[in-house]
């Protein structure tokens, strides 16, 4: 029985020690890495989604155009990954004639509109205010889906922002757009069997695929993907504690039949009886 305790102890142990260093791996920032994405933030976004600027997780991108225009950006989206998009437009100082609607879309690499599962997706700016604030936080990312299913996909989400609702006095004014999207791992509950031939990106379904134009030069869209490149998608943190809980499974097994197999031929039995 000492035995057993002891190594039911060091299996508990060892899935917390698991536990713990993915934990820890997942959270540790690299100061380097973020220094890099800060140096080589894009200051302009395309005007379409064939010249989407590509920018990368926790990368804030900024831009300067008009009133009226369509800008777009693009990053990449591994499956496991929930994306969350903030978008932040800052306003003419000249003087307005009215209130402006302003809304952040998110498409994936088949130029579907994703829903937002919550954030302030669309949002009207008052005649007077000084910026306004938009969010979208995405369902997360399936490594594989029915053809049927608008389930988001891995490859590459394209982001746009504009403006809705404008009077034509206020068209052509000044303004300046800052874009982010972060992204977390959700782990082995949100996993599901089967991967995608090729991740969603443009140019995925040519027999060589060729970059497309981008309006910042060497951040073309088609070469963006993730850090450490694109998962296979059928590895996840289930198999860790599928394979924890079948050891667990085993070694109740072997307690319940120590239990009650009891401790042999009774002491007052004589041997051969």
């Amino acid at each position: 029985m000492r035995t057993l305790r002891t190594l039911m102890t060091a299996v508990l142990a060892s899935a917390g020690l698991l536990g713990l260093a993915g934990t820890a791996v997942a959270d540790s920032p690299s100061p380097s890495a973020s220094a890099d994405a800060e140096a080589a933030a894009p200051t302009e976004a395309g005007t379409s989604f064939r010249t989407a600027t590509a920018i990368k997780p926790d990368q804030r991108a900024t831009a300067r155009a008009s009133t009226g225009d369509y800008l777009y950006w693009v990053l990449p989206v591994d499956a496991g990954q929930r994306a969350t998009v903030k978008a932040k437009v800052t306003l003419p100082q000249a003087a307005r004639h009215g209130t402006a609607t302003w809304q952040l879309d998110v498409y994936d690499g088949l130029r579907r509109r994703q829903a937002c599962t919550y954030g302030a997706q669309s949002r009207k700016a008052a005649q007077d205010a000084g910026s306004v604030e938009l969010s979208c936080t995405l369902r997360t990312v399936r490594a594989w889906a029915e053809p049927w299913a608008n389930d988001p996909l891995p490859g590459s989400y394209y982001i746009r922002l504009t403006v809705t609702d404008l009077r034509k006095d206020d068209l052509g004014l000044p303004i300046r757009a800052e874009v982010d999207a972060t992204t977390a791992d959700t782990g082995g509950a949100h996993a599901v069997d089967g991967s995608l031939a090729a991740p969603l990106v443009p140019g995925a379904g040519t027999a060589t695929p060729q970059p497309e134009e981008s309006s910042a030069p060497g951040t073309s869209a088609a070469l963006g993907e993730p850090d450490g490149g694109w998962s296979s998608g059928w590895w996840s943190d289930r198999w860790i504690w599928t394979a924890v809980g079948g050891l667990l499974a085993a070694l109740a097994g072997i307690a319940g039949y120590r239990f009650t197999r009891g401790s042999g031929r009774p002491s007052h039995v004589p041997p051969g009886a």
